[in-house]
């Protein structure tokens, strides 16, 4: 088994040297009457002052849901930066390389080429499952990662914890978790394993499910001292006022969360049953998330046709074994009958 010690070797050389940039706020934590040691504009108009810069309210809110202490909890300007973050800190540019499984979400090799990370690419099986002892095949001594996206963006389905637990046992990286789609199955998720592998890192997003995208607020759930390595290399104040305050208000409201899960998992029966009921339908993919792939016998004029009536579906048929899919997000009951009255009446 693997201890944080290990774990903690694959951190870059540079990354584990690193001083962290100490803001004003991060050195005083009391409260204080005067404020005069951050160069602020003095005149309050709610934002004049600088965030927590460790969101600390935000992460007690976040424990408390996720039943996940604050120190195991790293945030982020959404999921895209919480990765950026994770792949700078134990991924050397021009020698290391991390694994995918496509198809699967598209950031994870523009992040990799940005930081000049060399991906590899183990695709999934026909039925969208991953192959695990191809995946092992493919790491070598240089790889540093492996990345899972579990519901997969874009077939919707889960990664089963039995294969994720014996990537982790095995696997000579990390293995990261990438659960944007979780709240929507959340017996799926791979938090559970955290405190038996200190090697998983699983990352998460307020902006699904919670409703937030415009916050871009993104979690990852890792061990504390990985977590401090992640604060380190994180710009000081990465998450503003606005977001962090609108965000605690939006969580207070699990009431309205439940019913909005709700709602979206009765439109998704209905579309995933309407789309099976197409002629011009050949397959639909069990989804675990907030949309529902399809596969269409010609989904390029399908998504045309849409776009000419003002509704944007996302085509994935450029991505391997998604030819001719289309993905289509669960939208209100009000925008699913708009959808669904249109593709009745599409003429193809």
């Amino acid at each position: 088994m693997k201890n944080i010690t290990d774990i903690k070797k694959l951190v870059r050389p540079n990354i584990q040297k690193l001083k962290a940039y100490s803001s004003a706020r991060s050195e005083f934590t009391q409260k204080a009457n005067i404020y005069l040691d951050a160069n602020e504009n003095p005149f309050d108009n709610g934002v004049n002052r600088y965030p927590d810069p460790l969101q600390n309210e935000l992460k007690k809110m976040i424990s408390k849901y996720k039943g996940q202490p604050v120190e195991k909890i790293f945030l982020g300007n959404g999921s895209d930066e919480v990765l950026d973050v994770i792949v700078r800190t134990f991924c050397e540019p021009g020698q290391d390389d991390i694994i995918i499984n496509p198809p699967t979400y598209g950031m994870y090799s523009v992040i990799a080429a940005v930081n000049n990370i060399n991906v590899k690419e183990v695709f999934l099986q026909k039925n969208f499952c991953i192959n695990e002892k191809e995946i092992l095949e493919a790491a070598g001594e240089h790889t540093k990662m492996l990345i899972l996206c579990s519901p997969n963006n874009p077939t919707g389905n889960v990664v089963e914890l039995e294969k994720i637990e014996f990537l982790l046992q095995y696997f000579p990286g990390l293995v990261l978790v990438d659960e944007a789609y979780i709240d929507f199955s959340p017996e799926h998720s791979a938090v559970s394993l955290l405190d038996n592998y200190p090697n998983l890192i699983v990352t998460q997003t307020l902006s699904k499910a919670w409703a937030m995208a415009g916050l871009r607020i993104g979690m990852a759930f890792a061990h504390p001292g990985l977590v401090q390595i992640f604060n380190k290399v994180k710009p000081p104040y990465n998450i503003s006022t606005v977001s962090q305050e609108k965000a605690l208000q939006i969580l207070s409201d699990t009431r309205k969360f439940k019913e909005n899960l709700k709602r979206i998992e009765q439109q998704k029966v209905i579309l995933t049953a309407f789309l099976k009921s197409l002629d011009n339908v050949t397959e639909v993919i069990p989804s675990d998330a907030n949309f529902v792939s399809a596969r269409f016998k010609n989904a390029g004029e399908v998504y045309q046709k849409l776009i000419e009536k003002g509704i944007v579906v996302r085509n994935r048929s450029n991505q391997p074994l998604c030819e001719n899919c289309l993905r289509i997000t669960v939208g209100t009951e009000e925008e699913m009958a708009v959808l669904i009255e249109t593709l009745k009446n599409l003429k193809l």
